[in-house]
């Protein structure tokens, strides 16, 4: 790996303030294998497009407003799917630790497998990530694989590394109606989250349809048609079954 190494980004988002602690440069990452029917990045999604940077090149664009990021700011890596660019990722976040820069990893968890060169390449890049921002779609692997097309095995296996490895992780859940918003599906991904030790957060992050123009742009049939976002009595209640409040008293919360 050297600086020749090449990441491909969709786009940049320089004052984050939702992905990850404090104000944050984030990075979303061009590609991705599932199909999420909530998905409002959709344009993420080919393989192969986006504007290439080396690792320099994009710790240089987010160091211009590093006097913005405070004590807990930094770098934020989304999707897209950033472990499909794992030789990027690995250059990009060793460079950001050498100048004492927070990083945090955005992910699904999809690509995870103990398969080589997979494995040893993400747990190299897990010894230069701070956090990780864990989405679990869905608890149930049909349901998961209805939601997403993929099944979430693997995706629950990472979640159990990464407890093991101790890296902090804050646990992000989508709240669909009509596809993870029932009580049986939120007390289950409880328990599952109960049975790691790093969970330094969980949050609750409502359905909305602000990204259905994109499939409409993209000529994408938008397949939650009809469904409307949680009402609050909803979110409340997930965030009461999934125990939110606490996670609070972790730091970085």
């Amino acid at each position: 790996m050297s600086e020749s190494t090449v990441g491909y980004v969709h786009s940049t988002e320089s004052f984050g303030s939702v992905d990850g602690p404090g104000i944050r440069f984030v990075s979303f990452l061009q590609g991705c294998r599932m199909r999420c029917e909530f998905c409002h990045n959709p344009d993420t999604w080919n393989i192969g497009g986006g504007k290439p940077f080396t690792p320099r090149e994009l710790l240089d664009e987010a160091l211009k407003y590093k006097e913005f990021w405070g004590d807990k700011g930094g770098v934020t890596v989304s999707g897209g799917e950033p472990l499909l660019q794992l030789d990027f990722l690995i250059e990009y976040f060793k460079l950001a630790k050498s100048e004492g820069v927070h990083t945090a990893l955005d992910t699904c968890g999809m690509p995870f497998t103990y398969d080589e060169p997979f494995f040893s390449k993400f747990d190299e890049l897990m010894d230069y990530t701070d956090l990780v921002l864990y989405d679990i779609k869905h608890i149930r692997s049909d349901l998961h694989r209805k939601l997403t097309g993929w099944p979430n095995e693997n995706i629950l296996e990472m979640g159990r590394f990464l407890s093991k490895k101790r890296v902090p992780v804050w646990v992000r859940h989508v709240l669909v109606p009509e596809r993870s918003d029932y009580d049986e599906y939120l007390i289950e991904l409880d328990e599952f989250v109960k049975t790691l030790d790093n969970v330094y957060k969980v949050e609750i992050l409502p359905y909305h349809t602000m990204g259905r123009y994109k499939w409409e742009n993209l000529g994408i049939k938008y397949t939650l048609d009809g469904i409307e976002p949680p009402t609050e009595d909803r979110v409340i209640n997930a965030r009461n079954l999934l125990h939110t409040s606490e996670y609070t008293r972790y730091k970085n919360a």
